[in-house]
């Protein structure tokens, strides 16, 4: 099996028991860290060349667009470092489906890729496909939405519990704890976004004013998000405030007609298509996640583990970064830093230059 031709006799014993670790059946410790620092000297690269099979949800959903952009930075910069070739092979499917994902897990595994990057639409369905790849000497890491337990070695991304309290507690702030509030969800089939949605419906307990209208679903794309808002306003008339546990709607412009006396938002992601959001008052809180980072540090963790055959942490915290018009200037200058256009006038913002 290719992976168990790349490394020499210890260093690949020591990293197969590593991978089988991460089994349900035999966990191994969790660590917890935003860093991909591994923890003893690892083995030189054995070769030259090595592709990195990367699947996210959709190519349709933005912040994916940013997590291929940070993977192949790291790629580059880290290959240079090591001396190797390192090369991201982008197999996402451009709208969501677990099934296409489990497909060309199987794929990647027959082209010889050295190890595969996966954030899993549906944990259930691609488990199996994930633990078939490890069986056969292909290690598998996931980001952004988790299968906890398959046999993968590592996880980067929020803790998705904290992540929906935190929507919710910022909401709180906003609307004084009192309102009707509707939580929009995305995939109902998504274990990070359930996990998110428990985490809100949990903290929206602490306040007796405030009323879950409800939770709703719908396909992850701008459009269907916000068809879905416009929809369940017009049946829900009484709501006041959305716990939105993903950007979605915001990618485009369309709530940018809601009025911000009248309905507030607070939302996961704030890609430069959302900020208007903030700027009008409709968003005053956006709670960022570094999607680069989702690609840059997930590679680090796979070079470490699989190329330089060093022990990594299982699990990977990645922290949201909250976002308002007090540092909206600045946000838009990380932005800018990891590759995204943004409008100028959010540039000359930023109070650190």
């Amino acid at each position: 099996m290719k992976f168990k031709h790349i490394l020499w006799g210890a260093a690949a014993l020591g990293i197969l028991a590593a991978i089988g670790c991460g089994s349900s059946d035999n966990p191994a410790p969790s660590a917890t860290t935003d860093t991909a620092g591994g923890t003893k000297t690892g083995a030189a690269p054995k070769k030259k060349d090595y592709k990195i099979v990367m699947i996210a949800k959709s190519s349709s959903n933005p912040v994916f667009a940013a997590a291929q952009t940070g993977a192949n930075d790291a790629a580059k910069e880290l290959g240079a470092k090591n001396g190797v070739n390192i090369t991201i092979d982008w197999r996402t499917p451009n709208d969501e489906d677990p099934h296409v994902q489990a497909q060309r897990i199987g794929q990647a595994v027959n082209d010889g890729a050295d190890a595969v990057l996966v954030s899993c639409s549906n944990a259930e369905i691609l488990t199996g496909a994930i633990n078939d790849a490890v069986d056969k000497g292909v290690p598998v890491m996931t980001f952004d939405s988790d299968a906890p337990k398959s046999k993968r070695f590592a996880f980067y991304g929020a803790d998705d519990i904290a992540c929906g309290t935190q929507v919710m507690s910022e909401l709180s702030k906003i609307i004084g704890g009192k309102g009707n509030v509707a939580i929009l969800a995305g995939s109902q089939n998504a274990p990070n976004l359930q996990k998110r949605v428990q985490g809100a419906q949990d903290e929206a307990k602490k306040y007796p004013g405030i009323k879950i209208v409800g939770v709703f679903n719908h396909a992850e794309t701008a459009e269907d998000a916000s068809a879905e808002v416009n929809k369940d306003m017009n049946s829900h008339p009484e709501i006041t405030a959305w716990a939105m546990i993903g950007g979605w709607p915001l990618f485009a412009t369309s709530l940018l007609t809601l009025d911000p006396n009248k309905v507030k938002i607070v939302s996961v992601d704030a890609l430069p298509q959302e900020l208007p959001y903030i700027e009008k008052g409709i968003a005053p809180v956006l709670l960022a996640q570094p999607v680069y980072d989702w690609g840059y540090k997930s590679v680090g963790i796979i070079v470490d583990k699989v190329i330089l055959g060093k022990d990594v942490p299982t699990i990977n915290k990645m922290d949201l970064v909250k976002v308002s018009n007090d540092n909206l200037g600045d946000w838009a200058q990380t932005l800018k830093k990891w590759g995204f256009a943004v409008d100028a006038k959010y540039l000359a913002m930023a109070k650190t230059k």
